[in-house]
């Protein structure tokens, strides 16, 4: 099953996306912030990166633009899941490389559907 990196600096959204996940059979690793993002996806190949936009140390925007310039991560799927819905941060995501958006609160289900859509 596909391996999933969740990035979000509450621990409780990353609590409530990795049981979802889990529950539909994706492995799920979790990080509170882009930096730990980072060093693991450059540790352990993922199939998709989930990632909140605001976070401490890194944000989601430049944790997004620094996989996709590791060789590894560029054409992973990149979603970023977030309480920003404005264009000119979903702008910002597209143009670092994220494949889709998604508007907290999530919908399991909708994630789900969006998840197997990006994975093909």
């Amino acid at each position: 099953m596909a391996s999933i990196l969740a990035v979000d600096d509450s621990a409780s959204m990353r609590q409530m996306v990795a049981f979802t996940l889990k529950g539909a059979g994706f492995d799920v690793v979790e990080a509170e912030n882009g930096k730990v993002a980072l060093d693991k996806a450059k540790s352990q190949k993922f199939d998709l990166v989930i990632s909140d936009v605001n976070m401490p140390v890194m944000d989601g925007i430049t944790l997004i633009k620094e996989l996709r310039a590791l060789s590894e991560y560029k054409f992973i799927p990149m979603l970023m899941l977030t309480t920003e819905s404005g264009d000119d941060k979903k702008t910002q995501g597209k143009s670092a490389g994220a494949t889709g958006w998604i508007v907290k609160p999530f919908n399991p289900d909708q994630l789900l559907a969006t998840i197997k859509k990006v994975l093909g």
